[in-house]
Formats: C-alpha cells, structure tokens, sequence
C-alpha cells in the first residue's frame, strides 16, 4: 500500500466520509462467451487449446488459455490433455523456416480382395505447418518413392515455401535413391537419429491428428475414397482449421479490419455464430455472420 493511500483515508475518515469501496479482480466473462465455449466443446470434444483457437478465428481476443480451461472444468468437462514442449521441439523451432519433416503414414482399407494397407506419404513445413501429401499406393517401393520425392521438390517451389532441409526418419522405405532425388533439386536430407522419437515429431503430430480427426471415423473403401477424405481435410487444415501456436486471424473480415479504432468485443451474440460443416458434419468450421 502507498503511504499517500493511508494519509488520505485518514483524511477522510476526519471528515466523516463514506469510503468508496473499490472492486477488485478482473470482469467476469461475458455470458455469450461462456456459452460460446460450452457449444464449441459439446459438439465436438475439442480441448481447450483447439477452443482457443476457434475463438481467435472469431476475432474473440479477450479471452485467456487459462479461462477457458476453467470454464471447461466448471461445467464438468475435461480441458484435455496438456502438452509439453521437449529439448527437440525447442531445437527444431530455431530451424523451422527451412525445415520440412516427411514420414508415411499406413491406413487399413477394405477392398474387393479383403483388408489391406494403404500408405501415404507426408511431408510438412515445421514453420507455416503447409502439407503435402501423396496419392495413397499399396506398394511404396523405392520407384513410388522416388516419384513422392519430385512431386514433392514441385510443389514446394511452386507454392513459394521453398525446401532445403527435409528430415525423415530411419525407416527402410526412405532409400539412398530417395535421398539422392532430393539431392538432385537442391534439397539437403537429414536423417532422425537412432531412438530419438522426438524428432520428427511435427510430422507425427499431424499423421495422428488426420488419424483422430478424419480416418477414425470412416471406414476407408480403396484408394480413391482414401485420397478423396484426405483431401478435403487438407483443404479444410489448410483454410479453415486453427493450429496451436500460430495466429488465427486470417478469416477476421476485411470490413473489421478496414474499421478504425476498432475494439475486440467483450461478448458476442450466440445468433451470430454460423458453422459450416464438411464430410457430412465431421469438419466443422465457425464464422461470424458480416455485419
């Protein structure tokens, strides 16, 4: 307490004044917050983070991590799981905007000759979290791995990322021949070291999120339903999906941005919200209605 805070309640104490009493703490969240909060977690078991970052698509910048995870644990529902940031992560972060990551990912399809295991080829940019993807194939020999491995090169300089590091694991389908075809365009290859999990764990991050966002809701016929689920999630992970530690403000409207001395809204009228919905309501994506 400051001493000129003590002296003027004695002062006023003289004078038989009431003194004012002042409320402390931070305002409370709005209440359309809190119920935007609750329909975003009911509807879809996100975890506080993905909430989050819906939030921060909506413009909604109010609001902390913190809040949020209580909200969730006062209405008794699970904020989800918290995840650490490791030695590696921290090391492969001072890399990221060079640096893309690739590893296969098998998924287990029904076909006319009975199950069978379909592999995808995954590349991702550590920085901006840019995909690409492979068509799925049954048979990854080194000739399919190689041809990956150009399309690939392509569309990094096509799309202006650029490659220069590409980091993959230890596994027998990443040939010397793949290696040298990177080579070839320009592309330096770093190998995982031995037992090291952590490494290419961006890359990893993403196979399991397609994985529980995606293919463990379908059950995959072939190789063209594969490659068409995959792709509309692509899309929507590219354009529509928020990605933790990155700013989600690319969908605020121009009409918001143009506005001068525009303020964050403190609530938000639950009529506002729309949600667009992909796959038969699988991918849901939230907007606010232009005013």
């Amino acid at each position: 307490m400051h001493p000129v805070t003590l002296v003027r309640w004695i002062r006023e104490d003289r004078k038989g004044r009431c003194l004012k009493r002042v409320k402390v703490g931070r305002r409370p969240t709005a209440e359309s917050i809190r119920k935007l909060i609750l329909k975003l977690a009911r509807e879809n078991n996100w975890g506080y983070t993905r909430i989050l970052g819906e939030l921060r698509k909506l413009n909604i910048k109010s609001i902390s991590r913190n809040t949020v995870k209580n909200i969730l644990k006062a209405n008794g529902l699970d904020p989800g799981p918290q995840r650490g940031v490791g030695t590696w992560d921290e090391f492969l972060k001072l890399h990221a905007a060079t640096l893309w990551q690739c590893d296969f990912l098998s998924v287990r399809t029904l076909t006319t000759k009975g199950i069978r295991e379909l592999y995808l080829l995954v590349f991702l940019h550590v920085e901006s979290r840019r995909v690409f993807v492979s068509p799925a194939t049954a048979h990854p020999n080194e000739a399919w791995v190689c041809d990956q491995a150009k399309a690939f090169a392509a569309h990094a300089e096509a799309t202006g990322i650029g490659a220069d590091i590409v980091m993959h694991d230890r596994d027998t389908k990443f040939t010397s021949q793949f290696d040298a075809t990177l080579n070839d365009d320009g592309v330096r290859v770093q190998k995982a070291a031995y037992r090291s999990p952590n490494t290419v764990a961006f890359v990893e991050r993403f196979n399991q999120t397609l994985r529980q966002e995606l293919l463990d809701h379908f059950i995959v016929f072939g190789e063209r339903h594969l490659n068409h689920l995959v792709a509309v999630f692509i899309d929507y992970y590219h354009r529509l999906r928020p990605h933790q530690g990155k700013e989600n403000d690319l969908l605020v409207t121009k009409k918001l941005r143009r506005r001068k001395h525009y303020a964050p809204p403190t609530g938000i009228p639950l009529s506002e919200i729309q949600c667009e919905k992909r796959l038969g309501g699988l991918l849901k994506h939230y907007y606010r209605n232009a005013a």
